[in-house]
């Protein structure tokens, strides 16, 4: 199973709080609906370990993909490409890495 790593920070114009109502509301429900999907999980990170500088990037999410081939129909659904849509606005420049679970 892959997993989709999503790292990013938040355009100056966008306010957490609305950002994280929209995730709670719209990304993750909508995401999870999704048959390609197994578990969607989005993290604040809040410090780095050892140090007091600050995380290069506010928020991670992980989703859990059980059929790439699948998933990769489902996000050009009207719906998924109207919510990735809404996300841009949040999010600057976010990196999207694909894994792949070892251990």
């Amino acid at each position: 199973m892959a997993s989709l790593v999503v790292l990013f920070n938040l355009k100056d114009k966008a306010a957490k709080q609305a950002y994280e109502k929209w995730a709670q509301t719209t990304d993750v429900p909508t995401v999870k609906a999704l048959v390609s999907i197994d578990d969607f999980r989005v993290y604040r990170l809040n410090s780095m370990m050892g140090t007091e500088a600050a995380p290069p990037y506010e928020y991670c999410e992980v989703i859990d993909i059980n059929d790439m081939d699948k998933f990769g129909q489902e996000v050009a659904t009207e719906t998924m490409q109207r919510v990735a849509g809404e996300f841009q606005e949040f999010a600057d420049a976010p990196i999207f890495i694909i894994s792949e679970q070892f251990a």
